[in-house]
């Protein structure tokens, strides 16, 4: 049986609304405007847009390594490879490798940027950590914390406030803006987390909502 590869459009009450077919797994996304998206599989990064409330695929670029995490701000786009990060240009022109590290897998997992720009934030899956980088990929902190294990997913909201996934943990964690100490850890395995793979805040409804791996249930919680 083949499996279904696709991205879901969701209403204001998490119902799917839409959905388009892509032609490799989906491992991450993000917004580039109100109305279209960055999905990655494969080595591809998929544009899709929201047109008359449907989900339609449209311009692809095709990378040179593999594609897994994905950020965006202000026309620069943030993808890792599992074992490095790189800035590109939305037409797919490569800016520069920002950060390497390719002694294991996994270890550039899944990246998030700040909305003023100045921090991004890079999971390392295989060991536990959760990096700080600044805007010419310098590193400024690293993050260790018995609830963030294999950290997978991360967000950043519209103030600043760092949420990130510990997959094995079966948590949701919130840190501070340097990326430095534990703040609140806001979803637990008691809520009925496990392998949490993706978060995001919706600004709307002032709400966490997260994905868990290989489940088509998300969870949905307000952030106090």
């Amino acid at each position: 049986m083949s499996i279904i590869k696709r991205v879901k459009l969701l209403d204001q009450r998490y119902n799917v609304s839409s959905h388009c077919d892509v032609s490799g797994t989906p491992r991450n996304i993000c917004n580039i405007t109100s109305s279209v998206v960055a999905v990655t599989f494969n080595q591809d990064v998929q544009f899709i847009s929201v047109t008359n409330g449907k989900l339609v695929n449209g311009g692809k670029l095709s990378l040179q390594h593999a594609a897994i995490g994905i950020s965006h701000n202000q026309g620069s786009l943030y993808v890792t490879s599992g074992t490095a990060l790189y800035h590109y240009t939305l037409t797919g022109t490569l800016v520069k490798k920002m950060h390497e590290d390719a002694e294991a897998s996994n270890r550039v997992f899944k990246c998030a940027v700040s909305p003023a720009g100045d921090r991004i934030y890079v999971t390392n899956f295989s060991q536990h950590k959760l990096l700080t980088l600044g805007i010419d990929g310098t590193l400024i902190s690293t993050f260790e914390h018995p609830e963030l294990q294999s950290p997978c997913g991360g967000h950043v909201t519209p103030a600043g406030q760092v949420l990130v996934c510990g997959y094995d943990s079966h948590t949701v964690i919130q840190v501070d803006h340097e990326g430095k100490n534990k703040l609140a850890a806001l979803v637990s395995k008691k809520e009925g987390l496990i392998q949490s793979v993706s978060v995001c805040y919706n600004t709307n409804t002032h709400q966490i909502i997260v994905g868990l791996n290989e489940n088509n249930t998300i969870i949905v919680m307000d952030l106090q």
